[in-house]
């Protein structure tokens, strides 16, 4: 993590639009239908080269690939992993299920089926270095194609526990083996990414949204904070090798739009998270159910050492965040921090 003390500086959280030409590539991979491999590394390379220029257009200061070669930021790992085959419906999550018509629309996307979950039915081990290795280039030829004057750059990788959350165990006999095969699989992304000297992002909003899904909707806290301090156990193990000052962590309660009325609060969680081997901290604080939260710094204070970044821009909207707003945010967070 790079910091400066005379002004606040930007970044953003990783996936960014991707070009239709692109969309329709990754669609025909997702159906297991042939894709041409030149016409697949043109265009990949072309929508990341421009996506490294567009956040140089509009001033971000610390930036990445917009994660233009992945399905999404968790179910990219079914071509890195092991063990991964067919899919299954999903149960929605708890305050979804209250609004069945609503949940319908909320499942849609361009790309993907957000009702079906990946089965994990074999041993999970990393084979993606290739692929992984592949993308880092990429995003190094494109930084050097744009030859902006970046502050800083990043790589997001899924955390163990949003890649066990969100596939179906069919394997492992209990759901922490299966966690900790996942992290010991997800290790060997992790070093790939430290070792090329860029910030290693883990996307991890599942420390938040665990109390939205069915299966914990109903438990009490205590058993949530247990199951947060299992995963964010398995992320330490994974993350071993990794200085934490190279390691900041994303955390949210999704980027659905939906009732949000079962998510967790900010405060009663952080004290599990406050346990990762990290040093930047990623939440968002911009949205009519969570942006209240800013107080939750003040009452739990941020570890020694650690950068917080503020999620100031709502994204599950689609009405554009007034800047005297988006400024109200950060005045907030700062003053609780």
């Amino acid at each position: 993590m790079t910091t400066t003390e005379d002004r606040i500086r930007t970044t953003h959280i990783g996936s960014l639009p991707r070009p239709p030409a692109l969309l329709n590539l990754l669609e025909a991979r997702q159906n297991d239908e042939p894709v041409d491999e030149d016409e697949w590394n043109e265009t990949v390379a072309e929508a990341t080269r421009a996506v490294v220029e567009r956040q140089a257009e509009v001033g971000l200061d610390v930036v990445n690939n917009g994660e233009q070669s992945r399905v999404s930021f968790n179910w990219y790992v079914a071509d890195r992993l092991s063990g991964i085959d067919g899919k299954r419906e999903q149960e929605l999550w708890a305050d979804l299920q209250e609004f069945p018509e609503y949940a319908e629309e909320t499942f849609e996307t361009d790309v993907i089926d957000l009702s079906m979950q990946p089965v994990v039915d074999g041993p999970i081990e990393y084979t993606g270095h290739g692929e992984a290795e592949d993308e880092l280039e990429g995003f190094r030829d494109a930084l050097e194609t744009v030859d902006a004057d970046f502050e800083g750059t990043f790589v997001t990788s899924a955390s163990p526990s949003i890649v066990a959350t969100t596939h179906v165990n069919e394997y492992y006999d209990t759901y922490e083996e299966f966690l900790f095969a996942v992290a010991d699989a997800m290790q060997a992304e992790y070093e790939l990414v430290a070792e090329t000297g860029m910030t290693l992002q883990i996307d991890a909003p599942e420390l938040l949204t665990i109390g939205q899904t069915a299966a914990y909707a109903d438990e009490p806290l205590e058993e949530i904070r247990a199951a947060t301090r299992l995963h964010v156990e398995a992320l330490n193990e994974a993350l071993e090798n990794v200085p934490a000052e190279q390691v900041r962590l994303h955390t949210c309660w999704g980027s659905y739009e939906g009732p949000h009325h079962l998510d967790a609060d900010l405060v009663d969680l952080l004290p599990e998270i406050y346990e990762a081997d990290i040093t930047g901290l990623s939440v968002e604080q911009a949205n009519p159910r969570h942006q209240h939260e800013y107080c939750a710094f003040a009452e739990q204070p941020l570890p020694d050492g650690w950068t917080l970044m503020p999620g100031v821009v709502d994204v599950k909207t689609n009405i554009i965040d007034h800047p005297e707003t988006i400024a109200d945010r950060l005045e907030r967070v700062a003053d609780a921090v």
